[in-house]
């Protein structure tokens, strides 16, 4: 029995880190589109002392408030997630996300909650506006935070792999290891004070569309239970049997 056990759980161990991992390349892959899409607005971050310590450190303060909404977003999809797992619908949840992604390439930019987005849009630049006035490193990671909380394609990708994990600080640290990935792209745009080249910019529609797409193969795969090891393993039962990875 406890050679049983000690093999779930490590079988658990290695789903979860797998599914880190995934995360990690996620937002590695897609940090083309967070530099065109978040680089002007970390170019006209206000400048603490260029070329000090304090710089350093205020740059990483905004990553830092940045990856603080990722983690807490992952928290809270956590907690729905393993409300699905514990009611028996983790594979439905699994497989609806996966659809629901794919559907989402076919859906017209005038969705009807596109009014909604562009109103929290606006809350959210209307806040960074006051912030962006202030020139300390705790407005620095606000700024950041408050960028985690915009809208954008990528980061709902990597929130539905987050939620399909069942479990509130896997899906809080599946989130974390996302924006971990985004860190070298967005770190050289810091300090190097310059975008991305024109001519070198790769089509960041296609890179987004291309994470979806994967993304919603896993999470169908993930949900039919084909017994493939970390691709498509057999995930935890209504009466809260643990999953397994071989």
């Amino acid at each position: 029995m406890e050679a049983v056990l000690s093999s779930d759980l490590q079988g658990n161990q290695g789903c979860s880190m797998m599914a880190l991992s995934a995360a990690f390349l996620l937002g590695l892959a897609g940090s083309l589109h967070c530099a065109g899409m978040c680089g002007p607005l970390v170019l006209a971050l206000p400048k603490i002392r260029p070329g000090t310590t304090r710089e350093s450190t205020s740059r990483v303060c905004y990553h830092l408030g940045r990856m603080a909404s990722y983690c807490l977003l992952g928290l809270v999809l956590g907690f729905f997630g393993h409300a699905a797992a514990l009611a028996g619908f983790q594979r439905s949840l699994s497989i609806l996300l996966g659809v629901t992604l794919l559907a989402s390439l076919s859906m017209a930019k005038g969705v009807p909650f596109a009014g909604m987005a562009w109103q929290w849009v606006a809350l959210i630049k209307a806040g960074m506006g006051g912030v962006l006035r202030r020139n300390s490193l705790a407005s620095q990671a606000i700024m950041g935070a408050l960028n985690g909380l915009l809208p954008c394609g990528l980061v709902y990708v990597a929130a539905a792999g987050a939620v399909s994990t069942g479990d509130p600080f896997t899906s809080a640290a599946y989130m974390t290891f996302f924006g971990l990935g985004t860190w070298p792209m967005m770190l050289g745009i810091h300090f190097s004070g310059q975008r991305l080249p024109t001519t070198s910019r790769l089509p960041l529609g296609n890179v987004t569309r291309i994470a979806v797409v994967l993304m919603a193969v896993l999470l169908i795969l993930r949900g039919l239970e084909l017994g493939i090891p970390f691709v498509s393993p057999n995930l935890p039962s209504s009466n809260g049997a643990p999953a397994s990875c071989h």
